[in-house]
């Protein structure tokens, strides 16, 4: 519980919460009083720009998210039944993909051993040292948890994803794409029955070349505190990784970054059917802000017809520490 330094605010917020949302409210009040002392994670460019599903997109042969003249293409793999495994979605590959990507900057390797690490830094290989290293809970809902994040890690290694950007200015036109396998080889030796019993063999991916270079071109850094608190929402985690890369372009051009609801929606990958799906976007992205805004106290922000903007008054979410790359600003789109 804060007590040290909390404002007469946080103190009456805190009387009138839920236990989850105290929770919250705690973890934010953190982060407001040193923002700079996260522990720094990272997503790739490429997948902020065009989001993963939401939701399951069924059984399709191929998902396309398009922002401009950028999309983004997944194609599902198949298990040893030629049976197909199905497309990430939802909060648990996006999880996946921050620890993934903060593993290969940290390693600088493509190599990456599945297991989470306690305050020593000594290696945990089972599955719940796993689920603890993504702020997942081992035990929750009888083991649901634990066969939810490995069907999700098996879609989300076996996939194809491709992003193709097209140009047609009159005095230039043509296309240009990249297909990234994302974890061609690996092993999985984990009992989902059992996810505090450790294995002989231990388990490990090794990511695509392509997926590797992507990433460690011009990562997003943002704040594991704030990951931790927005981890039960996709639009949450997508929003936030949003805003924190356009913080860092307000700041850099000295402009606001400013964008409609309605791109917005086909940029983050909501499916939301029905004509009046811009209107039930825009009801859901605004409450998803105020608890992003909340996480991330340093962001400004400013409305705008139809949308909204992100000020050049904006703090950083993070200032990552990472020695071996200069990882401070993320690449422009």
């Amino acid at each position: 519980m804060l007590r040290v330094g909390e404002s007469a605010v946080v103190r009456k917020a805190l009387k009138l919460a839920s236990p989850a949302m105290e929770k919250f409210i705690e973890g934010c009040e953190v982060i407001r009083q040193a923002p700079m002392d996260g522990e720094p994670a990272f997503m790739a460019r490429q997948l902020v720009q065009c989001t993963l599903p939401h939701s399951n997109p069924g059984d399709v042969p191929v998902w396309t998210r398009r922002n401009g003249n950028t999309s983004l293409t997944l194609q599902p793999g198949f298990d040893e039944k030629d049976q197909c495994i199905g497309f990430p979605f939802g909060t648990l590959p996006r999880l996946l993909l921050f620890w993934m990507i903060r593993e290969i900057l940290r390693t600088n390797s493509r190599h990456l051993n599945l297991c989470g690490r306690d305050d020593s830094g000594k290696e945990n290989n089972t599955l719940s040292g796993f689920m603890r290293e993504l702020s997942l809970i081992p035990a929750s809902a009888g083991g649901h948890a634990a066969r939810r994040l490995k069907d999700q890690m098996r879609r989300l290694f076996n996939c194809r994803i491709s992003f193709r950007i097209t140009e047609d200015t009159g005095e230039r036109q043509g296309e240009r794409w990249m297909h990234m396998e994302v974890a061609p080889e690996g092993e999985l030796w984990w009992d989902v029955k059992r996810p505090e019993q450790g294995s002989l063999w231990n388990s490990w991916i090794e990511v695509g070349e392509k997926f590797y270079q992507a990433v460690i071109q011009s990562p997003v850094p943002v704040d594991m505190r704030a990951l931790r608190l927005l981890k039960n929402s996709a639009l949450c985690l997508d929003l936030y990784s949003w805003c924190v890369w356009k913080a860092f372009e307000a700041r850099r051009t000295g402009r606001k970054q400013s964008i409609a609801w309605k791109t917005l929606m086909r940029q983050l990958g909501c499916e939301y059917g029905g004509k009046d799906s811009e209107k039930t976007f825009k009801k859901n992205a605004a409450a998803a802000m105020r608890k992003v805004r909340n996480a991330y106290p340093a962001l400004k922000t400013g409305k705008e017809i139809g949308g909204f903007s992100v000020l050049p008054s904006s703090g950083l979410a993070i200032v990552p520490r990472a020695p071996r790359r200069k990882l401070e600003t993320p690449a422009t789109a």
